[in-house]
Protein backbone atom coordinates (compact mmCIF):
# COMPACT_ATOMS: atom_id res chain seq x y z
CA UNK A 1 0.00 0.00 0.00
CA UNK A 2 0.95 4.02 -0.44
CA UNK A 3 1.27 6.26 2.49
CA UNK A 4 1.37 10.14 2.02
CA UNK A 5 3.06 10.65 5.29
CA UNK A 6 3.26 14.88 6.71
CA UNK A 7 4.30 16.05 9.69
CA UNK A 8 4.73 19.79 11.54
CA UNK A 9 2.19 21.16 9.82
CA UNK A 10 1.70 23.81 12.98
CA UNK A 11 -2.30 25.16 11.67
CA UNK A 12 -0.62 26.09 8.72
CA UNK A 13 -4.17 26.21 6.53
CA UNK A 14 -3.02 27.03 3.44
CA UNK A 15 0.04 25.24 2.52
CA UNK A 16 -1.90 21.96 4.38
CA UNK A 17 -4.47 22.65 1.60
CA UNK A 18 -2.03 22.61 -1.02
CA UNK A 19 0.15 19.47 -0.41
CA UNK A 20 -3.25 17.46 0.17
CA UNK A 21 -3.96 18.82 -3.36
CA UNK A 22 -0.85 17.38 -4.16
CA UNK A 23 -1.67 14.02 -2.51
CA UNK A 24 -4.96 14.13 -4.08
CA UNK A 25 -3.57 13.18 -7.32
CA UNK A 26 -1.63 10.44 -6.12
CA UNK A 27 -2.83 8.79 -2.86
CA UNK A 28 -5.94 10.22 -1.27
CA UNK A 29 -7.14 8.41 1.09
CA UNK A 30 -3.66 7.08 2.98
CA UNK A 31 -2.65 10.13 4.71
CA UNK A 32 -1.13 9.73 7.74
CA UNK A 33 0.22 12.67 10.22
CA UNK A 34 3.66 12.35 12.17
CA UNK A 35 2.40 15.14 14.66
CA UNK A 36 2.72 18.89 15.14
CA UNK A 37 -0.46 19.21 13.94
CA UNK A 38 -1.37 22.47 15.66
CA UNK A 39 0.66 25.20 16.77
CA UNK A 40 1.13 25.79 20.57
CA UNK A 41 0.73 29.55 21.28
CA UNK A 42 2.49 29.06 24.62
CA UNK A 43 6.56 28.81 23.91
CA UNK A 44 8.20 26.16 25.91
CA UNK A 45 9.75 28.95 27.80
CA UNK A 46 6.91 30.30 29.30
CA UNK A 47 5.84 26.63 30.76
CA UNK A 48 5.59 28.61 34.50
CA UNK A 49 2.01 26.04 35.79
CA UNK A 50 -0.48 28.31 34.35
CA UNK A 51 -3.00 26.69 32.45
CA UNK A 52 -6.22 28.17 30.30
CA UNK A 53 -9.40 27.41 29.73
CA UNK A 54 -9.98 27.96 26.25
CA UNK A 55 -8.15 26.38 23.63
CA UNK A 56 -8.28 29.40 21.52
CA UNK A 57 -5.61 30.98 24.49
CA UNK A 58 -3.37 28.38 23.51
CA UNK A 59 -2.88 27.29 19.93
CA UNK A 60 -3.66 28.25 16.53
CA UNK A 61 -6.79 26.81 14.94
CA UNK A 62 -8.52 29.05 12.28
CA UNK A 63 -12.24 28.31 11.23
CA UNK A 64 -11.39 25.69 8.40
CA UNK A 65 -7.91 23.76 9.72
CA UNK A 66 -9.99 21.12 11.86
CA UNK A 67 -11.47 19.97 9.22
CA UNK A 68 -8.55 19.18 7.20
CA UNK A 69 -7.29 16.82 9.71
CA UNK A 70 -9.25 13.97 8.44
CA UNK A 71 -6.20 11.35 8.84
CA UNK A 72 -4.89 9.33 11.54
CA UNK A 73 -2.05 11.30 13.32
CA UNK A 74 0.66 10.83 16.46
CA UNK A 75 1.03 13.83 18.81
CA UNK A 76 4.22 16.01 18.11
CA UNK A 77 5.59 18.23 20.82
CA UNK A 78 3.11 21.19 20.15
CA UNK A 79 0.24 18.48 20.77
CA UNK A 80 1.78 17.60 24.31
CA UNK A 81 2.47 21.60 24.88
CA UNK A 82 -1.37 22.30 24.28
CA UNK A 83 -2.28 19.27 26.52
CA UNK A 84 0.15 20.80 29.45
CA UNK A 85 -1.12 24.06 29.44
CA UNK A 86 -5.18 23.38 28.86
CA UNK A 87 -7.94 22.80 31.20
CA UNK A 88 -10.69 23.10 28.63
CA UNK A 89 -13.65 20.99 28.32
CA UNK A 90 -13.49 21.66 24.33
CA UNK A 91 -13.70 17.96 22.45
CA UNK A 92 -10.76 18.82 20.57
CA UNK A 93 -8.46 18.87 23.62
CA UNK A 94 -9.37 14.75 24.16
CA UNK A 95 -9.16 14.49 20.94
CA UNK A 96 -5.35 15.63 21.02
CA UNK A 97 -4.90 14.35 24.36
CA UNK A 98 -6.11 10.33 22.88
CA UNK A 99 -3.16 11.04 20.06
CA UNK A 100 -0.68 8.25 20.21
CA UNK A 101 3.05 8.81 20.46
CA UNK A 102 3.79 5.98 18.16
CA UNK A 103 2.33 3.89 15.22
CA UNK A 104 3.17 1.39 13.32
CA UNK A 105 2.66 1.46 9.65
CA UNK A 106 3.30 -1.55 7.34
CA UNK A 107 6.76 -2.36 7.95
CA UNK A 108 7.72 0.89 9.39
CA UNK A 109 7.90 2.68 12.72
CA UNK A 110 6.27 6.55 12.77
CA UNK A 111 7.17 8.49 16.15
CA UNK A 112 7.48 12.69 15.99
CA UNK A 113 11.08 13.17 16.71
CA UNK A 114 11.28 15.35 19.66
CA UNK A 115 11.87 12.28 22.29
CA UNK A 116 15.77 12.20 21.48
CA UNK A 117 18.29 15.67 20.72
CA UNK A 118 17.46 17.65 18.21
CA UNK A 119 19.58 16.90 14.80
CA UNK A 120 20.53 13.33 15.95
CA UNK A 121 18.96 9.82 15.13
CA UNK A 122 17.24 8.26 17.33
CA UNK A 123 18.35 6.18 20.01
CA UNK A 124 17.00 2.20 19.82
CA UNK A 125 15.12 2.70 22.68
CA UNK A 126 12.96 5.00 21.29
CA UNK A 127 12.42 3.05 17.94
CA UNK A 128 12.88 -0.45 19.93
CA UNK A 129 15.36 -1.60 17.29
CA UNK A 130 12.98 -1.32 14.24
CA UNK A 131 14.64 -0.80 10.81
CA UNK A 132 12.43 1.41 9.46
CA UNK A 133 11.75 4.88 11.40
CA UNK A 134 9.92 7.68 10.33
CA UNK A 135 9.72 11.04 11.96
CA UNK A 136 9.17 14.95 11.27
CA UNK A 137 10.12 17.74 14.17
CA UNK A 138 13.35 19.45 12.41
CA UNK A 139 11.22 20.38 9.26
CA UNK A 140 13.71 19.30 6.76
CA UNK A 141 13.33 16.29 4.69
CA UNK A 142 16.20 13.94 5.10
CA UNK A 143 17.16 10.12 5.70
CA UNK A 144 19.96 7.83 6.20
CA UNK A 145 21.21 3.99 6.30
CA UNK A 146 22.85 2.82 9.54
CA UNK A 147 23.60 6.43 10.48
CA UNK A 148 25.34 7.82 7.73
CA UNK A 149 23.76 10.76 5.58
CA UNK A 150 21.72 9.61 2.30
CA UNK A 151 20.97 12.07 -0.51
CA UNK A 152 17.96 12.53 -2.72
CA UNK A 153 16.04 14.38 -5.38
CA UNK A 154 12.16 15.46 -4.40
CA UNK A 155 10.18 13.04 -6.83
CA UNK A 156 12.24 10.69 -7.20
CA UNK A 157 12.02 6.96 -5.88
CA UNK A 158 14.36 5.74 -3.26
CA UNK A 159 14.60 1.49 -3.35
CA UNK A 160 14.79 0.99 0.71
CA UNK A 161 17.61 -1.45 1.93
CA UNK A 162 17.17 -3.93 5.27
CA UNK A 163 19.40 -1.78 7.17
CA UNK A 164 18.49 0.68 9.91
CA UNK A 165 17.15 3.26 7.82
CA UNK A 166 15.48 6.89 9.69
CA UNK A 167 13.38 9.01 7.42
CA UNK A 168 12.87 12.77 8.00
CA UNK A 169 9.89 13.67 6.09
CA UNK A 170 10.00 17.43 6.12
CA UNK A 171 7.42 19.59 7.26
CA UNK A 172 4.14 21.23 5.54
CA UNK A 173 4.63 24.51 7.41
CA UNK A 174 7.88 26.86 5.61
CA UNK A 175 8.21 23.90 3.18
CA UNK A 176 5.07 22.46 2.19
CA UNK A 177 7.27 18.74 2.14
CA UNK A 178 6.09 15.12 2.37
CA UNK A 179 6.95 11.63 1.90
CA UNK A 180 5.33 9.19 -0.11
CA UNK A 181 5.89 6.08 1.37
CA UNK A 182 5.37 2.50 -0.68
CA UNK A 183 5.37 -0.55 2.03
CA UNK A 184 4.40 -2.99 -1.08
CA UNK A 185 7.46 -1.64 -3.04
CA UNK A 186 9.25 -1.13 -0.35
CA UNK A 187 10.32 2.69 -1.69
CA UNK A 188 9.71 5.96 -0.29
CA UNK A 189 9.91 9.07 -2.45
CA UNK A 190 10.24 12.65 -1.18
CA UNK A 191 7.81 15.07 -2.26
CA UNK A 192 7.10 19.35 -2.31
CA UNK A 193 4.12 20.68 -3.39
CA UNK A 194 4.10 23.57 -5.52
Amino acid sequence: MRYALVSDIHSSEDELKQVLQQIEALVPDAVVGLGDLFECTIGKKKLDGTTYLQLNEVMLNSSGFESLLTFPSIRGNQEERIAIVSRSHEPLLQRILDLPEQMRLGHALLIHGHQWPYNENPPSDYTDHEKLVFHGHTHKSSWSMEGCSQSFEFGEPIDLSETLTVVNVGSVIDNKEWLLYDDYENTITFMKAD
